[in-house]
């Protein structure tokens, strides 16, 4: 492969499509796209997101692969991230874990698998197991409620609809030619087409990728303004380990882990009984906050559970199975895509243990 100054067209503007669009465009590429949707990512499980870059915290779940895909982000994030003109919140205060008494057993099987992936992983910084008095210094507000915790340091987060927006923004002014509310295919581009041609269309793809499967995730956004938390709070609880992230101006966003479903009616009253429930637990200034949304899109997954990348003819990749761990692990998608249009090979996609199938 290679990267002379060419042409790309790009399916799919969610969070990886637009994160490819701008760094190419800023290379001095030629770069169309095209959504089915619109600039708000409305079809786009990027949208629907807590945000959290928090491979440790995701290591209880996730391979080694996708946590060295983390600990890369976090150091790549704001290297994306400074040069857009729209700001975007980003923040890396560390995770923080909490539990209540009777749910003591999950929190000692978590520190357990810490522990396991920190002796594969060990440039990962260590957890810290913290009493009252760590809590207290942690994070006061929560203290009164928990006497224990854990805290997972240089963990961070982002809000992942500033990012949408900024990432938007900064498309037009490159001049990427952005084709909204215009869905494609790959076979509409045929054997003539010249460039090369990038498919991030996550399930919008599964016409030629059909192990793809849509997993349902749901979230609620609230206004809190009694709630000063500093920091993304996991709740461990063994039926709905729920996570609130704190955004700017005092908005959370309250959400789950995955649902095995691809329906994408409105929330549940049963999950937002849950997720509410939890928040409440953790803090009990939830009780006069706002709801200003209630959220649900699939993200996209492969039988694994983990990302891929394959070559479906000379000049056209496939990129997809981010699954629950988008904004972790897309800047090391995007690095690995920009090694293969380089090189035809990727040092960091072999680090990562990625699947990647090439022609």
């Amino acid at each position: 492969m290679t990267r002379a100054t060419t042409s790309f067209t790009i399916l799919g503007a969610g969070l990886l499509g637009r994160l490819l669009a701008v760094t190419l465009a800023r290379q001095g590429h030629t770069v169309s796209i095209y959504d089915k949707g619109g600039p708000l990512g409305e079809h786009s499980a990027a949208r629907v997101a807590g945000g959290m870059l928090a491979p440790l915290a995701e290591s209880a779940v996730a391979e080694h692969g996708v946590v060295r895909m983390g600990r890369h982000a976090l150091a790549r994030w704001p290297e994306l991230l400074a040069p857009l003109a729209m700001p975007v919140y980003f923040q890396q205060e560390g995770t923080l874990l909490v539990w209540h008494r009777q749910d003591a057993p999950q929190a000692a099987h978590m520190r357990q698998q810490l522990d396991a992936t920190r002796a594969h992983i060990p440039e990962l910084p260590a957890m810290e197991w913290l009493d009252a008095e760590g809590m207290a210094r942690i994070e006061p507000a929560l203290a009164p409620r928990f006497a224990q915790g854990m805290y997972l340091p240089g963990e961070g987060q982002l809000d992942n609809r500033q990012l949408l927006a900024s990432l938007a923004q900064e498309m037009e002014r490159l001049g990427v030619q952005v084709h909204w509310n215009t869905p494609r295919e790959l076979a509409a581009f045929g054997s003539g087409h010249t460039g090369w041609l990038l498919d991030c269309r996550g399930l919008g793809a599964r016409g030629e990728w059909p192990q793809l499967r849509g997993v349902r995730g749901e979230v609620i956004r609230i206004h809190a303004p009694e709630v000063t938390l500093q920091r993304p709070t996991r709740l461990l609880h063994p039926r709905y380990p729920a996570y609130i992230a704190p955004k700017e101006n005092h908005v959370f966003v309250i959400g789950a882990t995955e649902i095995e479903s691809e329906d994408l009616s409105p929330v549940s009253v049963r999950s937002t009984l849950e997720l509410l429930s939890a928040a409440y637990a953790v803090h009990p200034g939830f009780a006069e906050a706002r709801i200003l949304e209630s959220s649900v899109q699939c993200r996209p997954a492969l039988p694994d559970n983990l990302p891929a990348i394959r070559q479906v003819a000379p000049r056209t990749l496939q990129i997809n199975g981010m699954y629950r761990h988008g904004y972790m692990i897309a800047p090391a998608l995007h690095d690995v895509v920009l090694e293969l249009l380089d090189q035809g090979a990727s040092a960091l996609g072999s680090r990562f243990d990625l699947a990647m199938e090439l022609l």
